[in-house]
């Protein structure tokens, strides 16, 4: 059975910084691409950043240059360091796995970032 759970999310400050981290279970991990997705009230699910099983990354230019994923293969864990957070990030974040037809998905952490 695989289970991805995500953690780390809450209520921060704008400008402030939050760490999500995903933990998959049931899959080889290592050969995954993992990725991090979000959705806003009435807004459709949108890619925030995915990392390879090379260790390619890539941005959605909205977060560009404020948002870091990473990986531990020997921990099964992505992170997703969140950096000078703006409103507009609130959002459900969820976390994602995909090799080849093979696609799963976590329950999703709530951020969100007021004052």
């Amino acid at each position: 059975q695989v289970q991805l759970v995500e953690s780390g999310g809450g209520l921060v400050q704008p400008g402030g910084s939050l760490r999500l981290s995903c933990t998959a279970s049931g899959i080889s991990f290592s050969i995954y691409t993992m990725g991090w997705y979000r959705q806003a009230p009435g807004k459709q699910r949108e890619l925030v950043a995915h990392i390879t099983s090379g260790g390619t990354t890539t941005y959605a230019d909205s977060v560009k240059g404020r948002f870091t994923i990473s990986r531990d293969n020997a921990k099964n864990t992505v992170y997703l360091q969140m950096n000078s957070l703006k409103p507009e990030d609130t959002a459900v974040f969820y976390c994602s796995s995909q090799f080849s037809i093979n696609a799963y998905w976590g329950q999703g952490t709530q951020v969100t970032v007021s004052s």
